[in-house]
């Protein structure tokens, strides 16, 4: 095989790789962990409980690497512009970070990002989002966020989990992008919502 070729195959392999759900992340058909949290919506903090979510339907649990950073800031924008449409399916979203509950309040607030649509919750330790198998790394030093601000919290990778009332998961949606990310999980909640239909 060409030297040219063989470099372009692994380059291929690599990029596929990149685009694998985490190996690790809980899958279809697990149990999803409940969790208590502080969460933020419209920039006013409360306690969120998955449990007392899954009591009205379906809960799209998107993990996102920090709030205030470019495919974040996308993903959220997507979810506020859908939030409807994911009602329409008679789910609800939350977002899980590794920020503070003070960004969260900024960040849910912000009419570009959650715009007031959606809560997003502050799992400060990353004991939820290791509890759902997925990594968490440090932040690099010096790490800046969109508004310039030092972003001083571990992130977790992101991946979204579709959880049905009955507290499992039904899909499980890495490596791809916010956008696509996004779009997958309304077809998700939709295809719960037929199954649910006489």
């Amino acid at each position: 095989m060409p030297r040219n070729t063989r470099h372009l195959t692994l380059a291929t392999l690599l990029a596929a790789a990149a685009a694998w759900p985490a190996a690790a992340a809980l899958k279809e058909g697990d149990a999803a962990p409940d969790f208590k949290a502080q969460a933020s919506l419209a920039g006013k903090a409360f306690t969120y409980t998955l449990k007392d979510a899954l009591r009205k339907g379906p809960v799209v649990v998107y993990f996102y690497p920090s709030a205030f950073t470019g495919g974040c800031n996308i993903q959220a924008h997507s979810f506020a512009e859908n939030a409807d449409r994911f009602a329409a399916a008679g789910a609800s979203i939350v977002g899980v970070s590794l920020d503070s509950i003070a960004r969260l309040n900024e960040f849910s607030a912000d009419p570009l990002y959650c715009a007031g649509k959606l809560p997003v919750a502050s799992d400060a330790g990353g004991a939820i989002a290791k509890a759902y198998d997925l990594q968490v790394t440090e932040a690099p030093a010096g790490r800046k966020d969109t508004r310039g601000r030092d972003i001083d919290h571990g992130r977790a990778e992101r991946t979204t989990f579709i959880v049905t009332p009955d507290g499992r998961i039904a899909q499980t949606i890495g490596g791809v992008a916010p956008e696509l990310n996004v779009q997958q999980a309304l077809e998700a909640v939709r295809k719960l919502a037929a199954t649910r239909k006489p």
